[in-house]
C-alpha cells in the first residue's frame, strides 16, 4: 500500500497507528517507527566492550614487551669494543672544558670480560658520540680501575693521577700506583700505564711487592693476561717466608 500524506503526517501500513480509511484521527498523536535503532546500538555496545576487553589485555602485554625490550636493548646490540661512561654531575666554569665528578666507565676487554674505571674528578672530558675513536686524552682525579679475570678473580688498580687515552684504551697511572689482587698480593709502585683492552701492565721505575709468598723489590715490571704472569725487571731482590708453601698443622 502506498503511503497517504495529510498535513505535515505520513501514515503507511507499517504504522498501526493509521486508521483503516487512511485519514488521521483528530488529537491523535503522532508515531515514528525506527526498527534499526535498538539492534544499531546493541551491536554498538557489545563492539565496545569487545574494544575494553582486548585493551585491558593488550595494553599490559604491549607494556611488560617494551620494559623487556628496553633491557635486553645493549645485548642485542653487536660488540664492537667500545665502552659505556656515566656520571654523577658536571661542572664547568668553560662550556668547552667541563669537569665531570664521579666518572664511571665500564666495559669489557678482548677476551669479553667486564671492567670499570671510576674517579673523584674527570677534567677536560668532552663527551662526544665517537669518543673511543677520536676522543682526546682526560686527566682523572684518584682513579680507581676493577678488572675481572677468566677465572672469577679481580684486580684493583689504584693511583693518585691518571690519564686516559680513549684511543689507545690504555691508563696512564702516576704518584702511590697500587695493584692489589685478591689472592692477597700486592705491587706498589710511582707509575705504570695500563692496557684495557689486551688486560696488561708495565711500569719503568722500581716496584715494590708483598704477600702470601713473601716480600719483593725489583726495578720495573710486566705484568700479562691480567695477572696471571708478572715478570720483574733489572735487579730483584726476593724474601720468601719460611712458612710459604708448607701446609698447616
Amino acid at each position: 500500500m502506498n503511503p497517504t500524506q495529510t498535513g505535515s503526517q505520513t501514515w503507511s501500513a507499517s504504522n498501526p497507528a493509521a486508521p483503516p480509511s487512511g485519514e488521521p484521527r483528530v488529537g491523535a498523536a503522532a508515531r515514528v517507527h525506527v526498527p534499526f535503532a535498538p539492534r544499531v546500538a546493541q551491536k554498538f555496545g557489545r563492539g565496545y566492550s569487545r574494544f575494553v576487553g582486548m585493551m585491558k589485555i593488550l595494553l599490559p602485554v604491549g607494556a611488560a614487551i617494551l620494559i623487556i625490550l628496553v633491557a635486553a636493548w645493549p645485548y642485542l646490540q653487536p660488540s664492537d669494543g667500545r665502552f659505556l661512561i656515566g656520571f654523577s654531575t658536571m661542572v664547568s666554569s668553560e662550556a668547552e672544558n667541563p669537569n665531570i665528578v664521579n666518572p664511571r666507565l665500564v666495559g669489557t676487554d678482548a677476551s669479553n670480560n667486564p671492567f670499570s674505571i671510576t674517579a673523584d674528578l674527570a677534567k677536560n672530558f668532552r663527551i662526544r658520540k665517537d669518543f673511543w675513536d677520536a676522543g682526546e686524552p682526560v686527566e682523572l682525579e684518584m682513579p680507581k680501575a676493577d678488572i675481572t679475570l677468566d677465572d672469577g678473580s679481580w684486580l684493583v688498580l689504584t693511583a693518585e693521577t691518571g690519564l686516559l687515552s680513549p684511543v689507545d684504551k690504555t691508563l696512564e697511572l702516576t704518584g702511590a700506583v697500587n695493584l692489589f689482587h685478591d689472592s692477597g698480593y700486592e705491587i706498589r709502585t710511582d707509575i705504570a700505564t695500563i692496557d684495557l683492552q689486551a688486560g696488561a701492565a708495565h711500569s719503568n721505575v722500581p716496584v715494590e711487592g708483598q704477600g702470601p709468598f713473601g716480600n719483593l723489590n725489583a726495578e720495573g715490571m710486566k705484568l700479562k693476561d691480567k695477572g696471571r704472569t708478572i715478570t720483574f725487571t733489572g735487579k730483584a731482590k726476593l724474601v720468601i717466608y719460611p712458612s710459604f708453601g708448607k701446609e698447616k698443622p
